[in-house]
């Protein structure tokens, strides 16, 4: 007897007409006869052939029978449904999450060992790199008008001859900055660099020279040799970036030249949102004493944390805000004599936002400073085109056998604000992993050229205003280093990313002077030095 696998064939279909396939058929003789085997025949059936009926009767009885594919696949079905019962939906799902979530590690895993991969390849086959940069800054300072007392400063020296109310500060057009430098990269992952400023031909200055390790745990680099103490958020932005043509007065006078041999640590989180340094410093600058040499060690640490909780990365960055905190404990030599290989490093000096010859803001060397400690606040607030900005530093020092009049406990302090604002609708961009600012790009540069029409083609550049004030406090307990408030006004001109004109008129006044006295010794009684006004322009290009 047949059964029903036996008779029927399904899904053969011969156009919309059902074909049945008969044990008893033989082949046919038509254009099919090859594509059919010799036990079945399929011919076309429709109804008004007659033959349906009596085919339906010619079935075995049996051909009701259910399947035995199907009746198997049955069989599963209601196993299957049966163990599912005795699991509840929530653990298949919680399964299942779970399978999909080793799914995801394996395959990170994976990834990283691939990108660890490649990497390591790329580092074999890397080789040293070396690219060559510089920058060429030119300053004109116009000394329009100065009190007596600031001519003694200008004109007199600090233990030398006394300064002349008469004489007043000369007009200066000189290279602020001509620098050279080349820096790249060693495998594995090691880096260097290496800056000389030749502004004075006569006396090279050493700027930046070190080497590095880069890539270390926790997005951290190493850095050993000179380099800029991380303190004054100013100093720490590249004088190619900054607003103004000159670093504020508390940022100098605390950090003054910023560069010293030292080792620091620099990281950041993954984000870029909270940052750090930390390092030890020589105080002695290599510039003025050409050696690190003498036992007296003059060292301090020096750290910074950074943050910009809010940055807008959907805008490109115009809008964000910066935050920083700075701190230094330090230990100048206060009984470096005059026969001694090293100098005393306490002291805190500055120029009046301007290249004088002079330091108008000055201590001196202070006799007996034992220990010295630097806090500095720093914050950024940039809206599009719109910034303000501002830092204060407090530094505290104590003295060890002070001189006569002089206070053993002394406390200076001082910071700045401003605001500074893009008429052409730029921005001040700015680099998160370092907490500075960035190198500004004009919407179009500046440019003037004839076509070949007979018209003349022209690009306006980027223009900025910037507004600044200035305070800072160096008398305190017999030490009379002075107190300046000064203001500056700003236009700068960005013919291109890498070249701008600035524009600086300062003005303000200086009191509670012992050098404006006689201009050589802030231990004289002090006096009131008085008011002045400078005008600076700065051509700026780097490559």
């Amino acid at each position: 007897m047949a059964t029903a696998d036996e008779w029927w064939n399904p899904a053969n279909q011969v156009g919309s007409d059902s074909v049945l396939v008969t044990p008893e058929s033989t082949p046919t003789t038509n254009s099919f006869d090859g594509m059919l085997s010799n036990e079945y025949s399929a011919n076309p059936v429709s109804p008004q052939d007659g033959l349906v009926e009596d085919t339906l009767q010619s079935l075995p009885a049996d051909v009701d029978q259910e399947p035995s594919g199907l009746q198997t696949l049955s069989e599963d079905t209601q196993n299957q449904v049966a163990l599912a019962d005795e699991e509840s939906f929530e653990d298949r799902l919680d399964a299942f999450a779970s399978r999909l979530e080793a799914l995801d590690t394996l395959e990170e895993e994976w990834t990283d060992y691939q990108d660890e991969l490649v990497a390591e390849a790329k580092a074999k086959k890397k080789k040293s790199t070396i690219k060559i940069g510089g920058r060429v800054h030119i300053d004109h300072w116009s000394f329009s008008n100065t009190d007596a007392g600031i001519n003694r400063i200008e004109s007199g020296r600090i233990g030398g001859a006394a300064g002349d109310p008469e004489q007043s500060p000369e007009n200066i057009t000189a290279f602020r900055r001509l620098r050279l430098e080349i820096s790249g990269t060693v495998p594995q992952n090691m880096k260097y660099r290496l800056q000389v400023d030749f502004n004075n031909p006569q006396t090279p200055e050493i700027k930046d020279a070190y080497l590095g390790w880069t890539n270390l745990p926790n997005n951290q680099t190493l850095i050993l040799g000179n380099q800029k103490r991380p303190l004054g958020l100013d100093h720490l932005n590249s004088s190619r970036y900054n607003v103004f043509a000159e670093r504020p007065l508390a940022v100098e006078a605390f950090n003054e030249d910023a560069r010293r041999f030292g080792l620091a640590m620099y990281g950041h989180n993954d984000e870029e949102s909270f940052c750090w340094t930390y390092g030890i410093y020589n105080l002695e600058n290599i510039n003025t004493d050409g050696r690190f040499i003498g036992d007296s060690a003059q060292a301090g640490g020096y750290s910074r944390l950074w943050g910009s909780p809010w940055y807008d990365d959907t805008s490109g960055g115009r809008g964000y805000w910066h935050w920083g905190l700075a701190g230094a404990v330090a230990k100048p030599d206060g009984n470096a004599g005059a026969g001694d290989t090293n100098n005393n490093e306490g002291r805190f000096r500055t120029r009046p936002l301007a290249r004088s010859s002079q330091r108008w803001l000055n201590t001196g060397r202070i006799d007996g400073a034992d220990w010295y400690q630097n806090i500095g606040f720093e914050n950024i607030l940039n809206l599009g085109s719109l910034q303000i900005t501002g830092e204060y530093i407090l530094t505290p020092m104590q003295v060890e056998d002070p001189a006569a009049g002089v206070d053993d406990n002394l406390f200076f302090h001082g910071g700045y604000i401003y605001a500074s604002y893009f008429l052409t609708g730029e921005h001040m961009p700015y680099n998160r992993s370092t907490g500075t600012l960035a190198r500004v790009k004009p919407h179009e540069n500046f440019f003037l050229v004839d076509r070949c029409n007979g018209c003349r083609g022209n690009g306006w550049g980027a223009w900025q205003l910037a507004f600044r004030y200035d305070h800072l406090d160096l008398t305190d307990g017999g030490v009379n280093g002075g107190v300046g408030n000064l203001y500056t006004a700003g236009l700068n001109w960005y013919w291109t990313p890498y070249s701008k004109v600035q524009n600086n008129l300062v003005w303000g006044e200086i009191s509670e002077s012992g050098l404006a006295a006689n201009g050589n010794n802030p231990l004289d009684a002090p006096v009131n030095a008085g008011n002045f006004l400078i005008f600076g322009t700065r051509f700026m290009i780097d490559f």
